[in-house]
């Protein structure tokens, strides 16, 4: 089974609600505060955290983007990744 990946970009907010973030991540210094990679068992798992995100945040100035990955199965029946693609590279700008 292959876990939901995320990219977890936030932008325009405090540093004190930076400090809440439920993920380890790195602070930025421009377009963007915080990037962090987030890893899920599932999508139901993404959709509690993402509400989560929204409590702490208290707005609409981040983006989970989904990492799609594209897989093969090979003959022996084991999956083998042969790309790894970001779902929604056209990002919102900062306000």
């Amino acid at each position: 089974m292959v876990e939901t990946e995320a990219i977890l970009l936030v932008w325009g907010v405090r540093d004190e609600v930076l400090e809440e973030l439920p993920v380890e991540g790195s602070w930025l210094y421009g377009e963007y505060d915080f990037i962090a990679k987030v890893e899920f068992a599932d999508v139901v798992e993404m959709e509690a955290f993402e509400r989560s995100l929204r409590r702490v945040i208290n707005g609409g100035t981040y983006k989970l983007l989904p990492i799609k990955l594209s897989a093969v199965k090979s003959e022996n029946g084991n999956l083998e990744l042969e790309d790894i693609l970001v779902s929604g590279l056209q990002l919102p700008s900062a306000p």
